[in-house]
């Protein structure tokens, strides 16, 4: 094969029969080594990105084992205190705790209270930790109430928005005194975020911020999260929890979230919605968090155990999809072993 000199610079080439043809770019050679593929690779997982939930039983003694989700336990507060610890030395982001109680009740009142599990656990992981990574709460009902819902039940069943919302308000203000740096309102009830703002600011929390559940579906995926927390809810929350069917809802959601004041706002669940974390990330400039739910995990876990698929490369690719649709932070089961298997980790 011969050329002219200026071929080149036009982007053609002579074939051995003189037919001019167009110099084909060769994507594959930035693909030719680990180094290289490192060098050009857009989209990165980090422990700073990651956040690990956490549940925590009152009255446990030892670890009790999540059945749907291997690996995943409720704590006691013994084993609390001992992986926020792990966590913020393995330079995770930050952790989310969930606090399941012995006893439950119609309105939820072990969350009100000053020795509640989770109140008790809050401020026994910021001893431990302080500021070397944050504490997020989950403020919501569904764990401390008899009936499942994330709210209190009017006199036919169904939840009661205004009232629940200013449960939420006190809630939150009781995590943030105890220590919370990020408070997560998650039961989608209208106008949570802007009460809880406010509850916060007047009672001189203003450094406290808000992930806000601004995008959350009624999903299936959630199934594994439901034994997590020892769930008594029967039927759905579909007259709450957002559609699967629609996007636009969701945007009206984040709108209303960023409105009220909202710091960051939440997207979940994450493999089954990328499509919609890329719609909010186009649509807000604030930080947007993804959470990768229990089901996604249990899916990865349950075909791997069966030897299925590669474990470990499935976990990396699955958070990968996640950042790469947008996502700046990720709620995940598999924080901690990414954290710990990360290059330079501690």
């Amino acid at each position: 094969m011969t050329s002219r000199p200026d071929d080149a610079s036009r982007g053609v080439r002579l074939s051995r029969s003189g037919v001019r043809r167009p110099i084909t770019r060769r994507p594959r050679r930035l693909r030719t080594n680990p180094a290289m593929r490192g060098l050009v690779r857009e989209t990165t997982v980090e422990p700073r990105q990651l956040v690990l939930p956490l549940f925590v039983g009152e009255g446990l003694s030892e670890p009790r084992p999540i059945g749907s989700m291997p690996g995943v336990v409720q704590h006691t507060l013994d084993t609390l205190r001992a992986t926020a610890v792990e966590a913020a030395e393995s330079g995770l982001g930050g952790v989310m705790l969930f606090g399941i109680p012995e006893h439950k009740d119609a309105t939820g009142s072990g969350a009100l209270a000053d020795d509640g599990i989770l109140n008790v656990a809050i401020r026994a992981v910021a001893a431990e930790i302080g500021d070397d990574c944050l504490i997020m709460t989950d403020v919501c009902l569904d764990e401390f109430t008899d009936h499942g819902h994330c709210g209190v039940l009017t006199a036919d069943g169904n939840v009661d928005n205004d009232a629940t919302v200013e449960l939420y308000a006190e809630m939150a203000v009781l995590h943030a005194t105890a220590g919370a740096h990020v408070v997560a309102p998650s039961g989608m009830m209208d106008g949570q975020v802007g009460a809880i703002r406010s509850a916060l600011d007047a009672s001189g929390h203003i450094g406290t911020a808000i992930l806000a559940y601004a995008v959350k579906y009624a999903s299936a995926f959630y199934g594994p999260f439901r034994e997590a927390v020892s769930s008594s809810l029967q039927g759905d929350r579909k007259t709450y929890q957002q559609d699967p069917a629609n996007v636009r809802d969701a945007l009206r959601e984040l709108a209303l979230d960023e409105a009220e004041g909202a710091d960051i706002v939440m997207v979940k669940p994450a493999l089954a919605y990328l499509d919609v974390i890329r719609a909010v990330r186009e649509a807000t400039r604030l930080p947007v968090a993804a959470y990768n739910v229990s089901g996604e995990y249990a899916m990865v876990e349950a075909a791997a155990a069966q030897g299925w698929i590669d474990r470990d490369a499935a976990v990396t690719e699955t958070l990968t999809s996640i950042r790469r649709a947008g996502a700046d932070l990720i709620l995940t089961y598999w924080a901690m072993e990414q954290a710990q298997s990360a290059p330079g980790s501690r």
